[in-house]
């Protein structure tokens, strides 16, 4: 046959239709690698779900506390925002080294390195939690100073003092995560979340409804149970014959040779997270100035409750991102390393267009969830477009960010998000809300500004950066960096 009269079925073939991989695919992979795409789903949903449980550990208690009274609700409630504002997001922050040095020295087959860097992070996390509880306990007096209520202030900052057990389970808690993260292991993660919030809510109905304790019982089970998912996940650690002797060989004097390397990557990395978290605290604060302030401040924290929410689902490619970047990295594979931030990206876009999707349609019943107030549903609605924007914009950004610690490119991302969310997005909220007079809209807008900035500042330094690996030395010999 000549080479004008091709069968159809064997041109199909060659493009991976036919009978081979049938037709319907052909396209498909042209739009995304599946196979890479299904290793990041797979990865995804456990992480998922990992971090929607621990999650609602701290919010489960701040529901019973509330059901004790309003002042209990308005306590607890600002006690939790000021433990996640002033110590958790910045112990999520600080593990962040580790998606960088463990996830690179696993794909570097340097397996007894991850266990001497993760000892690395938890004494640089022990150190801080030492600081941070020393600000909670004068917690009482900075939120007067804030202008918040005196009687709410006294029984938040109650709340608070027995939150400092669980700040430091949470810091354990954290690196040990990324630990496990890094090596692709995360299936056993859902069961080890999953135990402690069961359990949570019954050491807090325990704890609020049946003994005196009452509404210190709520803040006291938050670090039982924070305590619990880190001997957990600990026992899985010291305990599975997975780790020992490759990933895990005990406790070693020489992490502290690795704190100030850790250390490099961990403040930065804290500094990302906490720069874009306060931004989002701060418009909750200038919805409190603006006209009509009950009503523009339960909008704006509605909103960035959705955001939020919606930002866990990104969570999951996030730590894909980073995990498959920093491994493919740490095996010298750059190019790999590349296509499997395409496929996250992919993945993250196709996700916040079904978010976006659903909130669009269902606006109104998901307003209706937080308030009865016809007036604020209606608002809410008028801000919805916006916020399908934001979403996202921080869909993608989220894996963006991902990509950065897994590169260990940290110190670039917190300089981006200083400039845009500091000297872009606030000044640019607050002149839309205040002297155009766009009140709640302007302020969103804002951080769309934001947000959008930091996204094309982070496609540019993905772009523009070279990839290469960071370095990395095996703790016997202390030799020369792996060459890239």
């Amino acid at each position: 046959m000549t080479e004008n009269t091709t069968p159809v079925i064997a041109m199909a073939d060659a493009h991976g239709g036919g009978n081979g991989n049938g037709g319907c695919c052909w396209w498909w992979n042209k739009v995304l690698d599946w196979e890479e795409a299904k290793i990041q789903i797979l990865f995804s949903l456990p992480m998922l779900l990992t971090n929607v449980a621990y999650y609602c550990i701290p919010l489960v208690s701040v529901m019973f506390a509330g059901h004790l009274g309003e002042a209990e609700l308005a306590a607890s409630n600002l006690a939790n925002s000021w433990a996640t504002v002033t110590g958790l997001s910045f112990m999520v922050g600080l593990s962040g080294a580790l998606e960088t040095l463990c996830g690179q020295g696993f794909g570097a087959k340097l397996y007894r390195m991850l266990g001497i860097y993760l000892q690395s992070s938890c004494l640089i996390s022990i150190f801080f939690s030492i600081f941070i509880s020393i600000l909670w306990v004068f917690t009482e007096p900075i939120l007067i100073l804030l202008h918040q209520d005196p009687k709410i202030s006294k029984m938040a900052a109650l709340y608070i003092k027995y939150l400092i057990p669980g700040l430091f389970a949470y810091s354990f808690l954290q690196n040990i995560l990324r630990f496990l993260q890094t090596q692709s292991i995360v299936a056993p993660l859902v069961i080890f979340s999953l135990i402690p919030l069961i359990l949570h809510v019954s050491i807090t109905y325990v704890l609020v409804r049946v003994t005196s304790l009452a509404f210190i019982g709520a803040p006291i089970a938050v670090s039982i149970s924070l305590w619990i998912a880190v001997i957990m996940l600990a026992g899985y650690v010291l305990f599975s014959k997975r780790f020992y002797k490759e990933t895990w060989n005990g406790f070693s004097k020489e992490s502290f040779k690795h704190v100030v390397t850790c250390l490099k990557l961990a403040l930065p990395s804290a500094a990302m997270v906490c720069l874009e978290y306060w931004a989002f605290e701060i418009l909750v604060l200038l919805a409190g100035i603006l006209p009509n302030s009950e009503i523009t401040t339960s909008l704006i924290a509605m909103c960035v409750n959705t955001e939020a929410i919606a930002f866990m689902f990104t969570c999951g490619l996030s730590a894909a991102a980073s995990t498959r970047v920093s491994n493919e990295l740490g095996a010298t594979n750059i190019k790999k390393a590349k296509d499997a931030m395409v496929v996250t990206l992919k993945l993250s876009f196709i996700l916040a267009l079904a978010v976006v999707l659903a909130l669009g349609f269902g606006h109104d019943i998901w307003a209706g969830l937080f308030s009865d107030s016809r007036v604020i549903i209606n608002k809410y609605a008028s801000m919805t477009p916006f916020l399908m924007i934001s979403i996202v914009f921080d869909s993608i950004q989220g894996v963006l960010s991902g990509v950065a610690r897994g590169c260990g490119w940290q110190h670039h991302a917190m300089y981006i998000n200083l400039a845009v969310f500091y000297l872009i997005g606030m000044p640019i909220a607050v002149a839309l809300a205040f002297f155009v007079k766009l009140y709640a809209k302007g302020l969103w807008i804002g951080l769309i500004c934001g947000l959008s900035c930091q996204t094309v500042g982070l496609l540019l330094l993905v772009y523009l950066k070279k990839w290469t690996q960071v370095e990395l030395k095996d703790s016997d010999s202390f030799g020369d960096p792996i060459p890239v």
